[in-house]
């Protein structure tokens, strides 16, 4: 198992936990040499945060861990393309890489709907690599809507582990 792959598998089990708590299973961590920085899961719920994505969470506790705004050297992993929002946050902190698993046909800002980090006009570019276990990330977030709809809105947690 190759470094990208060791750091999603961690963010997969995030998404796990967010889909245990009823949230929308997104995790992410953010790296740096090795050295696992900070991590999140969507949290808009639980929180009534609408900025609570995994992505956000992960970069303010990674720029805790750094005592500094600015995350250069950071590879932020995280199972579904990022929103405007995180990918706007991710040109703010000056993020090095991201990696993503599922595209996002709706929402996606990196490479998807828009390329925000690959944006010539910003002052901050990207690298960007999509599709990184995309079926495994992918899975979870249709199961966890499949399984939504069939409930009357109701999540049942039981499926999750099966990763």
């Amino acid at each position: 198992m190759n470094q990208d792959e060791r750091w999603m598998r961690q963010a997969l089990a995030l998404a796990n936990q967010a889909a245990r708590e009823g949230e929308i299973p997104v995790g992410a961590v953010a790296v740096k040499d090795s050295r696992l920085l900070g991590r999140g899961y969507n949290q808009t719920e639980r929180l009534q945060d609408p900025t609570a994505h995994a992505e956000m969470l992960a970069l303010t506790a990674a720029a805790d861990a750094l005592e500094s705004r600015r995350l250069d050297g950071v590879t932020l992993y995280v199972t579904l393309e990022p929103c405007c929002m995180c990918a706007g946050a991710l040109i703010l902190a000056r993020i090095e890489r991201l990696v993503f698993g599922a595209y996002d046909s709706k929402a996606g800002a990196c490479g998807t709907l828009y390329n925000i980090p690959r944006d010539e006009r910003l002052n901050h570019r990207v690298n960007v690599v999509g599709g990184m276990l995309e079926a495994e990330c992918g899975g979870i977030l249709s199961e966890f809507f499949k399984r939504l709809r069939q409930k009357d809105q109701k999540i049942d947690t039981s499926w999750i582990d099966f990763m």
